[in-house]
């Protein structure tokens, strides 16, 4: 399958200018100026017309509870399963799928299976072994064994710290899965990452702090999640991020907020990410514990945050479009993603003024054309038509 894609304007996520973009499989052959008789000698290539369209990579969820999540209200509040759809319509090319809270309901078995099906369906998907808990939970026994012998695992999480669902693990206990990963990683060639949930308690970061500065622990082995429940807490991860950590935001209502303030504070913009949390339940309860609401992280909003914080964050397009490509990509090695350049994973789309995306491609397979859908889950009804992504 070849596709060339005339005339857009390329974010790679650097910005590049007007360009075209030959895909050849899986991948991208050439991104330059191609003459009217290079074209001709391509029989049989789809030609798509992106002028006035805007070029970026397609985005890297490093969060999603592709199995679900919540449960912390009973079994009833267990939150659903996650559909290709709603992954593709959002303008995701990638997701890291994770447990949370429940590991005895949830299942690594349960979660592999789910990413390998999402990967048949027509996405690029990985997992994280483990879960909120300590010891972890995982596959074959070791954490070690998870990475280096099965191939969608990059790492653990999203290990607990900082809340009252935390297991309260000790530093020490910490240390351990760091290094467990961080070894399986060099044995695999993987990022070999620990993803942490991070809490309100007042010990914020503290833990991951100690880590580095008491053990000798690399610290782009280290991701911490949800670093903007209150100000401290963001304080608190511009300083991990300076130690060379990887810190990633939530998406949602205060993801712009955030941003400015994290840029005021001189946060690290090249180890900063954002992610959904999406099908992850949204739990607030009250000073005793007591769970009093429960929403579910919808995929849609990541991609309406990136564009609310090109508008109004006072950072350009490809400053924001890094926090869901090209830093992500980093923070978990993964070295075909997240960039537009020949030799990459052919995930891209092109989004119009209006921020929808008139078309979506992932490993190269046409994802959504002209604005609708071109693939959908293996049980969506074939007559939805979903709205693809577009900023509110």
């Amino acid at each position: 399958m070849v596709t060339l894609i005339r005339g857009a304007e390329i974010f790679a996520p650097e910005p590049l200018g007007v360009r075209d973009i030959l895909v050849e499989g899986e991948r991208i052959a050439f991104i330059g100026q191609l003459d009217p008789a290079a074209v001709a000698e391509l029989p049989g290539a789809v030609v798509i017309d992106a002028t006035g369209l805007t070029a970026t990579p397609g985005l890297i969820d490093p969060h999603v509870h592709i199995t679900g999540g919540g449960g912390e209200g009973g079994y009833a509040t267990r939150t659903p399963e996650i559909s290709v759809t709603d992954i593709i319509r959002a303008g995701v090319t990638t997701v890291v799928g994770c447990l949370g809270t429940d590991s005895v309901t949830r299942s690594h078995g349960g979660l592999l299976a789910k990413a390998r099906g999402l990967e048949e369906e027509g996405i690029t998907t990985f997992v994280y072994t483990g879960s909120y808990q300590l010891p972890a939970r995982t596959i074959t026994g070791s954490v070690v064994d998870d990475i280096v012998l099965i191939d969608k695992v990059i790492g653990a999480g999203e290990i607990a710290i900082s809340e009252r669902r935390s297991f309260q693990p000790t530093i020490e206990a910490l240390a351990d899965i760091v290094s467990q990963c961080h070894v399986g990683g060099l044995l695999s060639g993987k990022a070999g990452v620990t993803h942490f949930h991070v809490g309100a308690h007042e010990s914020r970061l503290g833990p991951l702090h100690r880590l580095l500065d008491d053990y000798p622990i690399a610290p782009p082995a280290v991701y911490a999640t949800h670093i903007t429940r209150d100000d401290e807490l963001l304080v608190d991860a511009v300083a991990l991020a300076a130690k060379g950590a990887f810190v990633d935001m939530t998406a949602g209502a205060s993801t712009v907020e955030s941003v400015r303030r994290y840029v005021e504070l001189g946060g690290d913009l090249d180890h900063l990410t954002l992610s959904s949390d999406a099908n992850g339940s949204l739990p607030r309860f009250d000073a005793h514990g007591r769970l009093i609401e429960l929403q579910v992280a919808d995929q849609s909003t990541l991609y309406e945050q990136v564009w609310a914080c090109v508008e109004s964050s006072g950072l350009d397009l490809h400053q924001v479009l890094a926090f869901v490509t090209a830093n992500t990509a980093d923070a978990l090695k993964l070295f075909r993603k997240g960039r537009l350049a020949a030799g990459k994973d052919a995930d891209l789309l092109l989004v119009d003024e209006d921020r929808t995306i008139r078309h979506g491609f992932a490993l190269g397979r046409q994802t959504i054309g002209d604005g609708h859908l071109r693939i959908r889950g293996t049980f969506d009804s074939p007559s939805a038509r979903p709205e693809t992504g577009r900023s509110r």
